[in-house]
């Protein structure tokens, strides 16, 4: 009887525990299922015949860095995936962009480092190298926190993407976030949930291309 009654409360915090996970594990489901549906949606709405045929006259410069406890790492080889998969979705609206090896042969590291410092004549000056007419930086971040109710280790990560003009103007932002409770591939976790979310990140930054060209046009 004893033996019953000491193994009853550890049946019953097993099953609440295995329950906040199913919890858990169905609420993040939902969310990826929803992510994953408008990024479908939204990767190529809003943008309209006129500003698809502006695209394809732009040469975009791609940079991917990461921000982490030391600073800014913007060594372009360690983001060869994640530069990928946003050099596609930009080529599949028709824009031309440079390669990672094109870059690395023109670009100087110090004016990479100093594109992620908002340095504006640093930024023209290595669009100027490749002949690009826009620049696009994406910045991978994350932080960790321990779960509330699960008493485990959570790693939030945010990829943050900044579309920048031939004059050193922003012209749109757009950002992609997940959570998850995987241990410390930041940058794996930042490459999956660039593959889910891309669509839509890219969509929004090429709206925001559209409307502003749109006005300049009318002007």
């Amino acid at each position: 009887m004893t033996r019953f009654r000491v193994l009853l409360p550890l049946t019953l915090v097993l099953v609440s525990f295995a329950t906040a996970v199913h919890a858990f594990k169905f609420s993040d489901d939902e969310a990826s299922a929803r992510t994953e549906q408008t990024a479908k949606t939204q990767g190529s709405a809003g943008i309209s015949a006129a500003c698809r045929e502006r695209l394809k006259n732009e040469r975009v410069l791609v940079l991917v860095a990461e921000r982490g406890n030391n600073g800014i790492n913007a060594d372009q080889g360690r983001y060869g995936l994640h530069f990928q998969g946003i050099d596609r979705r930009l080529q599949k609206q028709g824009m031309r962009t440079f390669s990672q090896d094109e870059i690395r042969k023109q670009v100087a590291q110090a004016e990479i480092d100093a594109h992620f410092r908002n340095d504006p004549d640093a930024a023209l000056g290595a669009a100027k190298k490749l002949g690009a007419t826009l620049s696009l930086r994406g910045v991978i971040s994350s932080r960790r926190a321990i779960n509330p109710v699960l008493k485990i280790n959570e790693v939030y990560v945010n990829i943050g993407f900044t579309l920048v003009g031939a004059n050193g103007r922003v012209i749109s932002e757009a950002g992609a976030a997940a959570e998850s409770y995987a241990g410390g591939d930041t940058l794996g976790m930042a490459l999956t949930l660039l593959n889910e979310q891309a669509d839509g990140v890219v969509g929004r930054l090429l709206q925001g291309y559209c409307a502003a060209s749109g006005r300049k046009s009318e002007k």
